[in-house]
């Protein structure tokens, strides 16, 4: 059996992180993503449960102040979160969980781990990887490429991606995404390491 794995992934805006996940869900089926509370309304065919856990604004402020959530946030007037059970939960079914978060979230639930007693699954398989790029140039070659975005909203996102950029030493590992099989097997590496799993064994545990 392979050791509990509670992966958190940050990245830039552009710098291959989806992609990356899943390459990694496509050769390891036990990855799952962790499932986020939010007190927005659900849009369109969003089912509780399985895009969000949708909260009032008064249950989120109870779940918060009861010390519920690995990490939380107010984006756009709305609260976010990652409850431990989500990440928790999962991993004692053996699954391994991937939260998708920025460095301020990252650092919240770093130091919430950090506490935790040395024997604790949360603890013992916490990984937490920097998605980098080769350089902001790069980033907005394409970003540019990409053409999803507006001069103006490409000029926020490279400013953005260099206050990301400032804090990857924060985090336990770094992998630039120049050649996309590179940055995959260097994060493969990384993951097989955390988790003791054999090379040749694919998706088994």
């Amino acid at each position: 059996m392979s050791n509990p794995l509670f992966l958190v992934l940050t990245a830039p805006s552009g710098a291959g992180k989806s992609t990356l996940v899943g390459l990694l869900r496509q050769e390891f089926p036990q990855f799952v993503y962790s499932v986020s509370c939010t007190t927005r309304a659900p849009r369109g065919n969003e089912k509780d449960g399985v895009a969000y856990h949708f909260l009032s604004p008064e249950a989120f402020e109870r779940r918060a102040a009861a010390g519920e959530f690995l990490e939380h946030a107010l984006v756009h007037g709305h609260r976010y979160g990652t409850l431990r059970s989500a990440v928790e939960g999962p991993m004692a079914r053996g699954e391994w969980v991937i939260l998708d978060i920025d460095v301020a979230g990252a650092a919240q639930v770093r130091s919430i781990v950090g506490r935790e007693p040395e024997d604790s699954p949360l603890r013992r398989g916490f990984l937490d990887v920097f998605i980098d790029v080769p350089s902001l140039d790069e980033l907005r070659r394409r970003l540019e490429k990409r053409g999803e975005d507006s001069p103006e909203t490409i000029k926020t996102r490279l400013a953005n991606a260099a206050g990301e950029r400032a804090r990857r030493g924060e985090f336990a590992a770094i992998v630039v995404n120049d050649v996309l099989e590179s940055a995959y097997a260097r994060l493969r590496a990384l993951v097989l390491e955390k988790t003791g799993t054999n090379p040749n064994a694919g998706g088994a545990s």
